[in-house]
């Protein structure tokens, strides 16, 4: 290991010791006993990790922010890629955990989860996702998903007399359990047929003609298989619904929010720069569990009248969606527009969820679409945000859900996918219904519960500009699509 190899992985390094800190610091804090009539009593100890925590990934999303044009690098022997895409993603993935943090600081208090332990697993799995968005050996992009899978585990069950979320907990365990033995036995096969786990030598390996096709085959299947589970693809979404509805709202979010941004990471890692000269073989797997995922993802959803398992449907169908975007060979510009759809689903999702905390309060949970009832009457500002929201999952003008799916079924167009481009957009249209019930609810139906709704203006703040860029950035796409479209082509030149 050389010096410079250290210098590239600091931000990782940084993350490890915060959560170190955490672990072995905090305990030690005394804490002021509870009154009871203290509403707002907050444990010190847990203050000061969420303080440090904002602080770090603050500094983090700069750090990946200014280094987006930095040319692609293999450090650690080969085991980690630095490039412009990962540092975009890894910026984006620290904002994504840091306003999730903010969104859920009030939620967790009232439900007696604003602990250490779980600032600390939370921090785990982001470290988990830098790993799997920089490796470059199937090794390292498994230790990367392994240490994002055993934190969400826990995190999803850790509420106390909690049996739902105790239940899926216990499901997506198991669940991930079997998929991650689909994905280690498809890596050793690769290994078998190629002779090396890197993805450099395995490209390399690919192109010749001596490689094991047969072992590859299957290697592949069981890879893409493994793959489909931690994306929430059909059909190995089964987790993706109960694990959403089981756990605490602010788990959810951690769940289905910055990790979606790693799960696109480990796609192209594994399909782009490792299995890119075997397209033909695994393109048709991807038409099938787009297919699969855009059929069962919004029809499932239509059914729902708890809106976090709509969500959680609905979030199916987008995985179906992004995993369009890989059908262009080598084209920069169709892996861009999977690049754009991975951070608006990912900047959508986070709004939609902190909004349901925000109206959520101690003893209530905000998880039916009937709890949104009249919404504009009790507060127009945020059934506003809510419907630019559900806009943007939907897809429609002029929000830049819009300009994401657009990128898509223009690449798919562009590569001839011209009949899949048209099931995606009958797709988008069942989408739309239940994204467009929401609204109606909040709009026009009567409100249930008169009381006014209160909340951290902090927290308020940041769900406006959340808002405000899904509108602003549909309005005027150009700085982000050409931000996603320089990392890609800077990546790839690489």
């Amino acid at each position: 290991m050389q010096a410079l190899d250290l210098i590239e992985i600091l931000p990782e390094l940084l993350l490890l010791l915060v959560v170190c800190f955490i672990l072995l610091v905090t305990p030690f804090i005394k804490e002021v006993e509870l009154k009871e009539e203290d509403v707002f009593f907050t444990p010190k100890a847990a203050s000061l990790a969420y303080q440090l925590s904002l602080l770090t990934l603050f500094i983090l999303a700069i750090w990946f922010g200014i280094r987006t044009s930095d040319l692609p690098q293999m450090i650690m022997n080969d085991l980690y890629k630095v490039d412009p895409l990962s540092n975009v993603l890894k910026s984006v993935s620290c904002i994504a955990v840091m306003v999730t943090f903010i969104y859920s600081k009030q939620y967790l208090i009232d439900r007696d989860l604003f602990r250490t332990d779980f600032i600390a697993l939370a921090l785990l799995a982001l470290l988990g996702q830098f790993i799997m968005i920089s490796g470059s050996n199937m090794l390292t992009l498994y230790l990367g998903i392994e240490l994002l899978a055993l934190s969400t585990y826990t995190l999803t069950a850790m509420r106390p007399n909690f049996p739902r979320g105790i239940e899926a907990g216990m499901k997506y365990f198991i669940l991930g359990a079997l998929s991650s033995g689909f994905l280690l036995y498809g890596m050793s096969m690769i290994y078998g047929a190629t002779g090396s786990l890197g993805l450099d030598d395995i490209y390399r390996a690919t192109t010749n003609d001596g490689v094991m096709r047969l072992v590859m085959a299957f290697g592949l299947v069981f890879l893409l298989a493994g793959m489909a589970f931690k994306l929430g693809a059909a059909p190995f979404h089964m987790w993706v619904p109960d694990v959403y509805d089981g756990a605490p709202t602010a788990v959810t979010l951690l769940i289905g929010g910055a990790p979606k941004i790693a799960a696109f990471a480990i796609t192209f890692r594994l399909l782009v720069d490792g299995l890119q000269p075997i397209q033909s073989d695994w393109q048709p797997i991807l038409i099938f569990l787009a297919i699969c995922s855009l059929l069962i993802g919004n029809l499932a959803a239509i059914a729902q009248t708890n809106i976090k398992r709509m969500l959680a449907y609905s979030t199916i169908s987008h995985m179906g969606f992004m995993l369009l975007g890989f059908m262009s060979v080598f084209d920069s510009h169709a892996y861009s527009a999977a690049f754009l759809y991975a951070i608006t689903y990912v900047l959508s999702t986070l709004g939609t969820f902190g909004l349901l905390m925000f109206l959520s309060k101690k003893g209530f949970e905000c998880e039916t679409i009937d709890d949104l009832k009249g919404l504009n009457k009790r507060n127009p500002l945020l059934a506003f945000i809510m419907l630019l929201l559900m806009f943007s999952l939907a897809g429609i003008p002029p929000t830049v859900g819009f300009i994401a799916k657009l990128s898509i079924l223009e690449a798919l167009v562009d590569a001839g996918y011209v009949a899949l481009a048209l099931f995606a957009v009958l797709a988008s249209l069942i989408g739309a219904f239940y994204y467009l019930r929401v609204v109606k609810t909040m709009y026009f139906e009567e409100p249930t519960d008169l009381t006014p709704i209160e909340g951290s203006n902090f927290a308020r703040s940041v769900l406006t500009l959340n808002g405000l860029f899904i509108l602003l950035a549909g309005i005027f796409p150009a700085t982000l699509t050409a931000l996603c479209l320089s990392a890609m082509r800077l990546t790839m030149q690489g």
